[in-house]
């Protein structure tokens, strides 16, 4: 069953058990201390938080 609440979903990775299903991502990745990949799509393969924040100071070192 897909997520009512998804007018597009975003995520490329069709293959994912929880595509389609916002909520059940959110959770797992909660869980896992990761972001989904439609929210970190320059990620090199790294979803971890930690990754995010480093690419984050990377785009803000650079508009500087």
């Amino acid at each position: 069953m897909n997520c009512q609440n998804v007018k597009e979903c975003a995520c490329p990775k069709t293959s994912c058990p929880n595509h389609k299903k916002c909520c059940a991502c959110v959770i797992k990745h909660r869980e896992t201390d990761s972001l989904p990949f439609c929210l970190f799509l320059n990620n090199d393969g790294d979803k971890s938080v930690s990754n995010y924040y480093s690419k984050l100071k990377e785009r803000f070192e650079k508009s500087n």
